[in-house]
Formats: C-alpha cells, sequence, structure tokens
C-alpha cells in the first residue's frame, strides 16, 4: 500500500517515512523526530526541517522520485515555446483543505511570494530569481516569461509550496503557525503545533492523490539522539529519523526494530565567511579582530580544507556514515566531476600556504556549528575543531547551538568559520551551484544560501554558461567546469555526505532514496 500516490511528496515521504513506521496496521502514526520546523509557513525558510513538514500539507507543482528526477503533480504539463516563454498546464480537479478550488491564481500568487516573506532565514528567493513576469491564460494553464533563457526552469518553480491565494494574502507568519493560514493541497491538514513539542497533521479527505495510509500524524520533537532512540524502543513513537550513528548498532539487535539506511544527497561543508573586512570570531594571535579578512585569500581556505581528515571524521566520529566530499553533489547527480576527489589530510602543505598567505604563526579562530540538525553534527564540530588547531591555527572555541537558532545567526552573517549543510532536491548541480556559491545579490535573487558571501565573477559566468544551455549533455559539461572552478578555489570546504539512518519498530516498509527531504520513494504498512 503507498502511503501517497506522489512519490515526491518530500515530507509525506520523509514524514511519513516517519509517519508510516507506526504501529503495525494501526491508522495512527507517532513520529520522533530530530528538529522541528521554526514556522508553519511553507514559504518562510528553504531548510530541510523546515520543508520535510510542509511538505505533508502542501503541494509543489512537480514532485521528485528516488533518484531525484522531476514529474508532474500540480502542473501536468509544460513546454517551451520560446527561449524566454514557459506554458503551464495545471491539474484540474484539486482542492485545498477548506474546499475551494485549486486555479492558477494561487499559482501566480505562491510564485509572486516566495522570495518576499519577511525575516526569511533562507529564502526561496532563488528559484524565482529568473522569472520576469506569471501570466494567467485560464483557471488551469500560465504563462512564464524568464528574464534570460533558462531551461531549468520547471526544476526551479517546480518545487515552490503552493498555497491558498485566499487564506495567506494578508497572513501574518502568526496565522500560519496557528494553522489559519496553513491551507495546502496536501495529503494531510494542519490539526495542531505545539513549539518544542509537537506538531499533529490529519488526512485530507478530499485530498486530489490516493488516499494515505494512516488517518492522523504526530511529530514529536526530540532533539536528544538517546532520547529519541529511548522513545523508540519504549514504544510512545514508532518511527525516528536521524539515527545517532551510535545507536545502529544497537537498534539493529533488537529484535522488532527495522533500521532503514539512506546515502543522501546532503553536503556537510564548512564555511569561511568572506562578507567583512573582518570575520566574526577570528581574530590575530593577540586576540583582537584580524584586518585583513583571511579568508578573503583562497590560499587560506585551501590551507582550512588540507587540514581536514575526512576519512577519519567519517570512520571514527561517524561510525562510516557518511561518504568524504570533494563537490557539491554526490556521483550520482548531473555536473559532477569525476576528477575532483577528496584528498588525504596534509598538514605540512596547509601550514605551507598559511605562510606563504602571510600567517606562518596562523591566526585565532572560533568554530560555529549546530548541535541538533544531524547526527553527529557536535561531535563534527569538535572533531574539526582539532583537525584545525593541529593544522596550524589557534582555535580559541568551539561553539554549538540548536539549529532553528544557528541557522537564523549564520543567515545574518554572525559567524566567521561554521559548519552547515545542503541537501540535494534536483537532477544535478545547478541548483546547487546557484543557491550556495553563485555571488549573492538580493535584488537579482541570487545566492541565497551564500551565506559566506563568496563571489567570483569567473565562475559566476561559467554557471550563467551553464544555466542557458538548452543541450542536456552540454549543460552538464558546463556544469562541472564551473564546479571546478569553484572548488579550485575553495570557495567552501566540502567535508561529507550524510549517510542518513531511520529506524521503525515492525509494521512498516520502505525504499529509501538519495535526499532525505525529497524522499520519493513507496511508503507502506508491512504486510
Amino acid at each position: 500500500m503507498k502511503l501517497v500516490k506522489n512519490l515526491s511528496k518530500a515530507v509525506i515521504v520523509t514524514a511519513l517515512l516517519t509517519s508510516s513506521a507506526l504501529t503495525a496496521f494501526a491508522d495512527n502514526i507517532v513520529i520522533g523526530r530530530a528538529n522541528e520546523p521554526s514556522a508553519i509557513d511553507p514559504q518562510f525558510s528553504r531548510t530541510g526541517n523546515n520543508q520535510m513538514t510542509a511538505d505533508n500539507m502542501f503541494d509543489t507543482m512537480l514532485s521528485t522520485d528516488a533518484n531525484l528526477q522531476m514529474h508532474p503533480s500540480l502542473a501536468t504539463e509544460w513546454k517551451n515555446i520560446d527561449p524566454l516563454t514557459w506554458e503551464i498546464t495545471l491539474r484540474e480537479g484539486v482542492t485545498f483543505h477548506n474546499g475551494t478550488p485549486f486555479t492558477a491564481e494561487d499559482v501566480i500568487f505562491s510564485l509572486n511570494r516566495t522570495d518576499k516573506v519577511p525575516n526569511s532565514p533562507a529564502p526561496f528567493t532563488d528559484v524565482v530569481s529568473s522569472v520576469a513576469k506569471v501570466e494567467k491564460i485560464d483557471d488551469h494553464k500560465i504563462r512564464v516569461t524568464t528574464k534570460a533563457p533558462n531551461p531549468a526552469l520547471m526544476e526551479q518553480i517546480g518545487r515552490v509550496f503552493i498555497i491558498s491565494k485566499a487564506a495567506a494574502e494578508n497572513a501574518t507568519l502568526e496565522d500560519f503557525n496557528s494553522g489559519k493560514a496553513a491551507i495546502g493541497t496536501g495529503a494531510y491538514q494542519f490539526v495542531e503545533w505545539k513549539p518544542a513539542e509537537s506538531l499533529k497533521l490529519k488526512a485530507y479527505e478530499g485530498y486530489w492523490g490516493e488516499k494515505p495510509d494512516y488517518d492522523t500524524v504526530e511529530y514529536r520533537f526530540i532533539a536528544n539522539d538517546a532520547a529519541r532512540t529511548a522513545a523508540l524502543l519504549s514504544g510512545s513513537v514508532d518511527l525516528i529519523d536521524a539515527v545517532s550513528p551510535s545507536d545502529i548498532v544497537r537498534l539493529e539487535g533488537q529484535k522488532g526494530f527495522k533500521v532503514f539506511p539512506i546515502d543522501s544527497g546532503r553536503l556537510v561543508y564548512l564555511a569561511l565567511s568572506m562578507r567583512d573586512d573582518t570575520a566574526p570570531g577570528v581574530d590575530d594571535l593577540s586576540g583582537k579582530p584580524l584586518n585583513p579578512n583571511p579568508f578573503r585569500d583562497a590560499r587560506v581556505r585551501q590551507a582550512v580544507s588540507m587540514m581536514v581528515d575526512r576519512k577519519l571524521m567519517v570512520d571514527r566520529i561517524l561510525n562510516g556514515s557518511g561518504v568524504p566530499s570533494a563537490q557539491v553533489v554526490p556521483s550520482v547527480l548531473g555536473g559532477y566531476a569525476e576528477d575532483l576527489q577528496p584528498q588525504p589530510a596534509d598538514v605540512a602543505g596547509a601550514k605551507k600556504l598559511l605562510a606563504d598567505a602571510g600567517f606562518p604563526e596562523g591566526f585565532g579562530i572560533t568554530l560555529y556549528s549546530s548541535n541538533n540538525r544531524f547526527p553527529g553534527d557536535g561531535d563534527i564540530a569538535q572533531a574539526m575543531g582539532q583537525m584545525l588547531a593541529r593544522g596550524g591555527l589557534k582555535v580559541n572555541g568551539v561553539k554549538t547551538q540548536p539549529y532553528n537558532v544557528y541557522a537564523a545567526a549564520a543567515t545574518k552573517g554572525e559567524f566567521g568559520a561554521f559548519i552547515f549543510s545542503l541537501g540535494a532536491s534536483t537532477p544535478n548541480s545547478e541548483a546547487n551551484l546557484r543557491s550556495l556559491l553563485q555571488s549573492y545579490n538580493k535584488d537579482a535573487g541570487t545566492g541565497g544560501f551564500n551565506r559566506m558571501r563568496y563571489a567570483n565573477p569567473e565562475f559566476d559566468a561559467a554557471l550563467k554558461f551553464a544555466m542557458e544551455e538548452f543541450d542536456q549533455a552540454e549543460r552538464m559539461k558546463k556544469l562541472q567546469e564551473a564546479t571546478r572552478i569553484a572548488m579550485k578555489d575553495q570557495a567552501i570546504v566540502p567535508l561529507y555526505f550524510q549517510k542518513i539512518y531511520w529506524a521503525s519498530r515492525d509494521g512498516i516498509d520502505f525504499t529509501p532514496n538519495l535526499a532525505e527531504r525529497t524522499i520519493g520513494q513507496d511508503v507502506r504498512k508491512a504486510k
């Protein structure tokens, strides 16, 4: 039995990944989640914890399968009329949770709103940045005109969560959080959110796709890894996400429980801020802010990368739950450059580069990280601190924070050196290159996740060249070349791709896929 017809329902799958784990054959499920959303507004933040929640209640125009290939959802057909013009046909017979019909007006409103949500810590700006205008042809057809040729348009706007214009046009964030404006077309509808405690959903009887297996879903937010595992073992929850690597063997040895590994496309990386003449937490050996900012020198960034023992990190800290990386997407996605491979740590080489850059004695640094975003993030930060110290830097401290607080602070530029992650949700590297490494420009809507404020005109030009290429094979080659430019420049310090684990009580089956959010798999009750 499929949980939902549309396998791309990110959260239904992710959540119902979590959801379907319920007591065998029961109609209600309880899911233990490591982190909660910062808001119910699906367009407020593009972070995984928010999208994982939104996908249960809100649909997108396109869905994603197990290999991150895009398929129809609220959009059924689309065609490129000319290099700048697209026509998109929308699904008929769809209703929102309040019973009102889904029309082109809702799509136009959603596309126009998605980059204008106030105080967003991780905006969706880049997915609509190429759009010049959106026009209604009829109730179920729209025309999109782009500012420049954009063969990836549907991969981009197809990921925008569609909300009800009538419900959300004048809504506040609190209106969404209370459920008043949380009106979508998804398989589940909002019931109640108690921040730091739980979120309750119920199946929508008027859902346009195949009905989900479960009548109600309750998420319980349990940040502590050990407590989350204990909740599963005690029976108070039916499925948990983000299983700690240290708990995997324990759970695999327990009768009546299953562990599900996912080779994800989520990259964990070290970001080095290049925003200003000084970087927060970076100082000279006397403790004064260091000016000029050393991270603006590619040699320093390269030196930091050479300090990192990625294999040790994955093998010892994560118990093998990761794949060392040297670029932004894994090998199964388009745009992956085969010649870019993670190199062994080279402390001597790192110290030489530091000396060449004018820092023979190193400099002071404070490292920042979340402590509940993904398994082992706090431990990874501590290990990173030791590696940087061994590589010649004076590590003044390692500071970690809950993800909801941490993500907002990182977006505001409050950290000089910080560990973050970015998941893949499209078939190739373009989306990640655009959002993470393209020069930040608020007005142009580029570099939405470029919290470091990395800027390289050569990279931007190469990426633009790739983005405007309609021939698929050529486009992938051009994406590879853009990736080589950014990685030679050490725009970020890639660490590893996560291997993620879910665990459940007996009674549920599912097949994990590449992305831990857009799971796109068949989730079903065990037979």
